[in-house]
This record gives C-alpha cells, structure tokens and sequence, in this order.
C-alpha cells in the first residue's frame, strides 16, 4: 500500500524563553489531528516535540506537498500561536512568515519532510527531529549512514546495499539540486557537504531500487524571512532494515555529538547532543543543541511506537562527550569559532558598529 509519511514542525512559542513547549500547545495539537484522522483525512499521527518545537508525524494517502494535509498543519500551528500568545510564551508564531496560508507551507516558514512509500511487510522508520540547530546538521550522520562502511557495514557485506545509494543536495543559496553517487562520487560530494552552512543532503535514495530512503527538511528560515526569526530546527526520516541500513547503523553517527551552528541566538557552533525526548530542553546557553529519534513500526499507515531511540544508556558517554565540547566552546566567548563567522551571524550589529567606525579606520601605509 501507497502511504505518504509527512513531518511538520514550527516553533510558534518558547516555555520558558527557548528552552522547551508548553504542554497545552501539545494538547491543543493532540486534538487538532484527532479530529482529521476521525474525518478521514490522516491514517494516524503522533505529536511530540523537540525543545520550543511543536512537531506533527503524519500517516496519509494524499501524497507529497498535498494542500489539505499542509493546511491542517499550517491551522494547528496557527491555534497553537493564539494559545500561546494567551500563555505569554516567548517567541509566539516566529516560524509562521505569512498571515495567509496557499497551497502548502514550503516557504512559510515551517520545516518539512516528507516521503511516498509502498510500505514493506516490515517497515521500521526513524525520525530525527533537532532543536538550535541548522538544516546542514544532517550531513554529516546522513553521509555516516549510507555512505561509510566504518559505520554502515552493511555496505560492505549485504548484497542488498553494496552498490551504494545516491545522494540528493541542495545548493540553499542558489536553490538549485544535483544528485551524485555514492561511493563512486563521494570525494566531489564532500566538497560540497563539507559545507553544510550552504549545502545540505535533502534525500537519499536506494541506488538499485531508486526506492527512497531518508528525507530531511532543508528550510533556511533567515533566507526566507531575509532576516534572523529562529534557528531552522531541522527533521529527517530515515527508513531502516532489509536494503536500508539497519536501525543500529543509524543511530551510530549520533554516538559522535558532531558539530552544529546554531546555538544561543542561532549564532554560535555547539555539539548536537542526542538525548531522550524528555531531555530535549535546551537550556545552558540556550543549548547545546538537541536531537531526538522516535522510531515507528508503519504496518497498514499505523504509526506503532514510538520508541524513544535515544533514551539509552549507550548514548551516555555521547551525552558526556557533548558536555565537555560545550564546556570548551564557551570558554572561547565572542570569539570564532564558538562565534559563527560574520557573515553567517543571524543576529549581528555587524553594520550599526562598522557604520559607526567608518570614519575612523585609516589607510595602512
């Protein structure tokens, strides 16, 4: 069966400030995708949340970019901002750029990953859902996962995998795409994903098959708005098992908290710290940053789960490691490379100083 996996995310108020979500803003949602599974519109659902982000899982049959399922999630979010402006929370609808929704959130504001499937007898899915973080933070575990036989053996010794897998990346200054194989391809795509500020992995998709395989959201919220309103937040959805990496394959890269941009006012690097949905509240330094994986069994568009991935002691030595890193990091203040280079700072008085400063700067001899 034909199923369509959607989630939607969008921070539309801070409990306290950045720091997590406010149960009724769950609740509220909760509801909101009851009534349209009860109507018929959604298969099933799950909501969740990832420090300030409000986080809609969907199971349906009305295919990619589909206006019905966008407008559902676009009108939650909505009501979700009205609550939360009654709360006071921080930040009420600040992913939300438009008054009016058209057609599908692409370009609204929210983040979005989405995938068509013909579902498996066995269909195990993670998603990954960050906080204060930026879309290219999925390059790095994405390229782990279906391109590094250190971490994915399966590459080297299933027959199912061993061919590779292609990569899809987004250029998200330029808006342009271009796919490369791997492994044939992977030193010109390092070039590229090397850089996850500019290019960010959108797909992966099974080089025998052409099946998809993972998905992530590659929304920049700053070029978008053409100014600082949030970190992007970023999801991804990564299907497991049979000729995909199996679901210890991919969580591994995260065993390693690599580092992210967008810690405490989207402006500075910190190591992504995988942890248990109940930990996802960033809050030392607005941070560091977080992500969670919620994995589900998908048999007849039922969403069966989720497990809390993360929630492992495995993970703990990550979450130390992560910890140390952060301890580095700010020792170093305002300066790079805890500091985000000028012109990748989403908040800068870079031109009020320097407008200042003009006239004072002098010729070097």
């Amino acid at each position: 069966m034909d199923i369509t996996l959607s989630v939607i995310k969008a921070d539309i108020g801070g409990y306290v400030g950045h720091s997590s979500s406010h149960p009724a803003i769950l609740e509220q949602a909760e509801k909101g995708l009851e009534q349209a599974q009860k109507k018929g519109v959604l298969i099933d659902y799950h909501v969740t949340r990832c420090g300030d982000d409000l986080q809609l899982i969907m199971t349906h049959r009305e295919g990619e970019d589909n206006e019905k399922i966008h407008g559902l999630a676009w009108d939650i979010f909505i009501k979700g901002t009205e609550l939360a402006k009654k709360l006071g929370l921080y930040g009420a609808g600040q992913d939300l750029l438009s008054d009016a929704f058209s057609c599908n959130v692409k370009g609204m504001g929210p983040g979005v990953a989405e995938m068509q499937i013909t579902e498996r007898k066995s269909e195990p899915v993670i998603v990954f859902m960050a906080d204060k973080t930026a879309s290219g933070a999925w390059n790095l575990p994405l390229y782990k996962m279906f391109a590094d036989p250190f971490n994915t053996v399966g590459l080297v010794i299933a027959s199912n995998m061993h061919s590779g897998f292609i990569f899809e990346i987004h250029d998200v200054k330029e808006h342009k795409s271009i796919k490369l194989n791997s492994p044939e391809e992977i030193y010109d795509m390092l070039v590229l994903i090397g850089a996850p500020g500019r290019y960010c992995i959108k797909a992966v998709y099974h080089k025998d098959s052409g099946e998809i395989a993972a998905v992530s959201s590659t929304q920049k919220l700053s070029m978008t708005a053409g100014r600082y309103v949030g970190k992007d937040d970023p999801v991804c959805v990564v299907r497991t098992q049979g000729h995909f990496p199996a679901v210890g394959e991919v969580l591994e890269p995260f065993a390693f908290p690599h580092i992210v941009e967008g810690w405490m006012r989207g402006s500075h690097n910190g190591p992504l710290m995988p942890v248990a949905v109940r930990e996802s509240n960033p809050s030392r330094f607005d941070g560091p940053p977080r992500v969670i994986a919620a994995g589900f069994q998908i048999t007849g568009g039922k969403l069966i789960g989720p497990r809390d991935l993360f929630d492992d002691p495995s993970f703990d030595e990550a979450r130390h490691q992560a910890n140390l890193v952060a301890d580095y990091l700010r020792r170093m203040g305002p300066f790079e490379p805890h500091r985000l280079p000028l012109d990748e700072m989403e908040y800068t008085t870079m031109p009020e100083v320097m407008a200042k400063l003009a006239s004072r700067f002098e010729e070097i001899p």
